[in-house]
């Protein structure tokens, strides 16, 4: 019996090994298909991407330009003036739809007959095609049609139609609220799982130090939210950033390139316009420096928020 105890002992160890190998080769073979796809749906693709920056390159022919296009990016005034543009837009739709959201999030989440409904309302745009949406707010915008002109039109609020969509000074505006209502149900969704997370017992406790909504709101709910709205904040920056489809199906980018974005006036470049060829090889210089313009943007923030939190 002894000598049967020390097999055992012995051979503990080795079926230990096995169980370990066999953890690591499952773990292995359950990560292979994550792994593929990135593999070639985003660094093959950038790879390729790294490989079309010397060249004029338009899809069926390419030529060697050397570092040509490099020194038309800082030269290409229209580039940059959409650079601008899209900070315009990204800084002004956070400043609108985070705050929104937040109210939003905590309104539904309070104990209201037919908040559910309100909800799934709220979530709606978020589920909706961008194209479709932006082509309905293209007939609310319209200038001669629209639904909005002819409200504020009966309500005596404006005696002539408004050019919504074709004015520089109204069309960012009308693409931002666009962005607005198609956005901040989703991240509505995110704040209500982040203010769900918060323990009753809080709150409570509060009440009974008497402390009004207001108070309880800024000393409570937004700290015991800090993390979940850093996580926000980012998805919410790097959204913006990279928003060009509800623009490109409302104004194109116009008028004069009021509302040209980075993203849309690479994507014009890299498929063309109805005047222009595809310049898939310049395109692809502009997508690594929007790529490091965006990057830039979100590891500040990220750095900010860090700073924060030491601070606090």
């Amino acid at each position: 019996m002894s000598e049967t105890k020390a097999k055992t002992a012995v051979k503990a160890p080795k079926r230990g090994m096995d169980a370990n190998t066999s953890a690591k080769i499952a773990t292995v073979l359950m990560m292979f298909p994550a792994v593929l796809l990135l593999c070639v749906v985003s660094i093959y693709p950038f790879l390729w991407l790294f490989r079309y920056v010397f060249y004029d390159y338009n899809g069926m022919t390419s030529y060697f330009t050397g570092l040509h296009n490099f020194t038309r990016m800082f030269g290409d005034t229209a580039f940059w003036a959409s650079v601008g543009h899209t900070f315009e837009y990204a800084i002004l739709k956070i400043i609108f739809i985070i705050p929104l959201a937040l109210i939003m999030a905590e309104l539904m989440s309070q104990k209201i007959r037919g908040s559910g409904v309100f909800r799934v309302i709220y979530f709606m745009p978020t589920i909706i095609s961008t194209a479709i949406s932006a082509m309905v707010f293209g007939f609310i915008f319209a200038a001669y049609n629209g639904v909005l002109n002819a409200v504020l039109r009966a309500t005596g609020i404006i005696s002539q139609n408004i050019n919504w969509l074709g004015d520089s000074n109204t069309a960012m505006w009308a693409v931002l609220i666009v962005a607005v209502w198609g956005g901040f149900g989703n991240y509505m969704i995110y704040f209500m799982s982040g203010l769900s997370s918060i323990p009753h017992d809080v709150y409570e406790s509060a009440m009974i130090d008497g402390a009004g909504g207001l108070t309880t709101f800024f000393r409570i709910t937004l700290p015991m939210l800090s993390p979940m709205f850093k996580v926000i904040m980012m998805l919410a920056i790097t959204a913006a950033f990279k928003d060009y489809e509800s623009i490109m199906v409302l104004t194109q980018g116009g008028p004069d390139n009021r509302t040209q974005v980075m993203f849309l006036y690479i994507y014009q470049l890299l498929f063309g316009t109805s005047t222009t060829k595809p310049q898939i090889g310049y395109a692809c210089v502009l997508s690594l420096v929007a790529a490091i313009i965006v990057g830039i943007v979100t590891g500040l923030y990220m750095l900010l928020a860090r700073k924060l939190d030491d601070v606090m």
